[in-house]
């Protein structure tokens, strides 16, 4: 089991970057696939990003590729997600994920471990 704790949030103009961490403990970090996940009001949770136990595959929801980076570090056992060019759309509560799965899944399901979410706000 592992526990994820999620840093960063906050508010930002458009335009602007942010950068999210997540801090793991409970459990060998290196174990597992890190995703972000973030809802909106009133919208589902969606996928954002995700990396693979080895830190070199990636896999990036269209809405935010070329604008945020996932990276982790397995010595620190922290995933980040470093975000630019935010628009007002990427407004949502972010959730860290963990998953003991085989590949970078982008719904939910597959991930049984959450944080508690850090909110980001991009002001227009």
């Amino acid at each position: 089991q592992v526990q994820l704790v999620e840093f960063g949030g906050g508010l930002v103009q458009a335009g602007g970057s942010l950068r999210l961490s997540c801090a793991a403990s409970g459990s060998t970090f290196s174990h597992y696939i890190m995703g972000w996940f973030r809802q909106a009001p009133g919208k589902e949770r969606e996928f954002v990003a995700a990396i693979h136990r080895n830190g070199v595959s990636t896999n990036y929801a269209d809405s935010v590729k070329g604008r945020f980076t996932i990276s982790r570090d397995n010595a620190k056992n922290t995933v980040s997600l470093q975000m630019s060019s935010l628009k007002p759309e990427d407004t949502a509560v972010y959730y860290c994920a963990a998953s003991s799965g085989l590949v970078l899944a982008t719904t939910p399901l597959p991930y049984a471990y959450w944080g508690q979410g850090t909110q980001v706000t991009v002001s227009s």
